[in-house]
């Protein structure tokens, strides 16, 4: 009795996911279905061709031995004509149902993606990237799956009733004993349904958890690599491949059943037609024409039926793929925003105000807890702590990527949450630890196709000390850099990734230990540029090193998600033990490393 209720409920969500495509697209959808309606027509008007040729034609020549030229020319006539009308339906209902698809799949996509960036990191920490990728594309495929076989669904239905309506007009006995095939192939359609549905909803989520472990071992082909587990992975795709080729193997059984037998129920239904047709011919109670008319027309008659079955054999995928797309477009993770700004072409650095700061990813955890500082224009914080203080957690509450559960973070006197879209990227710019460049040219890495000038790029990469080895590149700034920028070394990717935050000259720079896979010497170079440039940008800094530290103006030393202490590197080192072993223990271990890196 579930499994009723189950199946009507997929067929009546079916219908409603294409109301949604029919109501974007009205006049493409009434385009393919008139071609398709045009099709059935014309597919029925054959029937009526071929019954009078038969009557005014073939058997007068029979009788006479000769057939005239005048009713052979319109006989030929008529078939070519209703051949050529029927392509044009063809054509219309193949193209709208195409256009309209492929428009709904877009649009959709779009859509996906737009709420993609709208939504906040921590959304996108609790989905897998390969669900996301999933939801963009196979999910969109299969919400809109049904639309191409929709026109010809709606187009055989008018054919089915002209047909019948012929049937009965032509001999009723001979259209009621046709009919009752009917009953017959919609219990093999709704067999067809019960058994090969749940199938193909298993086999699209299936879908979806194939993509998330491809995504997941190809992201981490380094792991992978280096630490020799390519078997392994290979077997864990492998598990996931197995069982969705099970599963398609299991619906490719049933269909592969229930075609035949769809097909032969109207041949059987012909053979019965035409034993009582000729029975009546005998008896002089119907004419030749009539037989070939009503046995034609129930072949016609069965195509709509499975046609109709096709479309509702889409349901099940759609359904699951336009319920995985919902969830994301309904996600209510989207920050609220403001409409107020801040100027960003002030010639002094930002103000930053944190006021009692709290986040947790974990509701028994908390990561922070009553982190209050501030930030004066021009001036540097170094933030100093152990793994897992909180110290990147902080970077990104600067900086919006996620809001906090408690306090508030000022910017020149304004609530971030305040600020309206974009503002606050105009003033403030992250550059984090790992560095992401795409497959592009050093320049459309630097710019993201902003309007920025080329002079503007140089000083920005002489700034970030990236101006030596772009120069050294092949083409210069038309280099190509690869896939996450894999021809350059960890310390040049810093670079070019620092260069691309400081071409936008932000009042506010915060670098999450930015420069980690830097030669101590350029760090120092780019933290003494950054602190001598024209506008005096404030600058918060996650710093390990020494050296970075001893730059900054103040220290705020993090433990366990709270401020342990405030104060100049040498005043944290003089009063609090804690804080000096931290940072010589990073000393130490930062040591070898750095040596590693090129210094230009």
């Amino acid at each position: 009795m579930s499994n009723t209720r189950n199946r009507r409920g997929t067929s009546v969500d079916g219908f409603r996911v294409l109301g949604v495509a029919i109501r974007r697209e009205p006049w493409i959808f009434t385009l393919s279905t008139l071609g398709s309606v045009l099709f059935g027509a014309l597919t029925v008007a054959d029937a009526w061709v071929l019954g009078w040729s038969t009557d005014h034609v073939v058997l007068p020549a029979f009788d006479d031995g000769e057939i005239g030229a005048g009713l052979l020319v319109a006989v030929l006539a008529l078939f070519l004509g209703v051949a050529l009308l029927r392509a044009v339906g063809i054509v219309a209902r193949r193209l709208g149902a195409g256009v309209m698809q492929y428009r709904m799949q877009a649009h959709t996509r779009r859509a996906v993606t737009r709420q993609y960036l709208a939504l906040p990191m921590e959304w996108h920490h609790r989905h897998p990237t390969g669900q996301l990728l999933s939801n963009a594309n196979s999910d969109v495929e299969a919400a809109w799956g049904p639309i191409a076989p929709l026109p010809m669904a709606v187009g055989v239905l008018v054919m089915m009733v002209i047909a019948v309506a012929q049937m009965f007009f032509a001999d009723v006995v001979m259209a009621v004993v046709g009919l009752l095939v009917f009953p017959a192939v919609v219990i093999a359609n709704l067999a067809y349904q019960r058994l090969a549905s749940p199938l193909m909803t298993k086999a699209q989520q299936l879908r979806a958890e194939l993509s998330e472990v491809a995504h997941e071992s190809f992201d981490g082909a380094m792991v992978v690599k280096t630490l020799g587990r390519e078997a392994e992975e290979t077997a864990r795709f492998a598990e996931k491949a197995h069982l969705l080729r099970d599963i398609n193997i299991r619906a490719g059984r049933i269909r592969a059943a229930f075609d035949p037998t769809l097909a032969a129920l109207p041949n059987l239904g012909v053979l019965v037609v035409l034993v009582v047709g000729v029975e009546r011919v005998l008896h002089g109670a119907a004419l030749p024409g009539d037989v070939v008319t009503v046995a034609y027309l129930l072949t016609i008659v069965s195509f709509p039926i499975r046609a109709i079955g096709w479309l509702l054999g889409e349901f099940p995928r759609s359904v699951v793929g336009y319920e995985r797309v919902r969830s994301v477009l309904r996600a209510t993770g989207e920050m609220r925003y403001g409409d107020a700004t801040v100027d960003p072409d002030l010639a002094t650095g930002a103000r930053l105000e944190i006021e009692g700061l709290g986040y947790r990813y974990d509701a028994e955890q908390p990561l922070l807890e009553g982190v209050s500082f501030t930030v004066e224009p021009g001036r540097t914080i170094a933030l100093v702590g152990a793994t897992a203080s909180g110290k990147s957690t902080l970077t990104t509450l600067m900086t919006r990527l996620v809001d906090p559960d408690q306090g508030r973070v000022v910017l020149d006197g304004t609530d971030v949450r305040d600020l309206a879209p974009g503002a606050l990227a105009d003033v403030v710019s992250l550059v984090p630890q790992t560095a992401f460049l795409f497959d592009d040219t050093v320049r459309g890495n630097v710019t993201l196709d902003a309007d920025i000038s080329d002079d503007e790029v140089w000083a920005a990469l002489r700034a970030a000390q990236a101006d030596g080895f772009v120069a050294a590149l092949p083409d210069g700034l038309d280099s190509r850099l690869g896939e996450r920028g894999t021809s350059l070394s960890g310390g040049q990717r810093q670079r070019i990734s620092l260069a691309r935050a400081l071409v936008r000259k932000p009042r506010l720079l915060v670098l999450d230990d930015a420069t980690s896979a830097v030669d101590p010497e350029v760090e120092a170079r780019i933290l003494a540029a950054l602190r001598a440039s024209e506008r005096g940008s404030s600058l918060v800094v996650v710093a390990y090193r020494k050296a970075t530290i001893g730059l900054a103006d103040e220290v705020v030393h993090l433990q366990d998600g709270r401020i342990a202490d405030r104060g100049t590197h040498a005043e944290l080192l003089d009063r609090n033990p804690a804080y000096a072993r931290l940072v010589n223990a990073y000393e130490h271990q930062a040591a070898p490393g750095e040596l590693l890196e090129d210094p230009v």
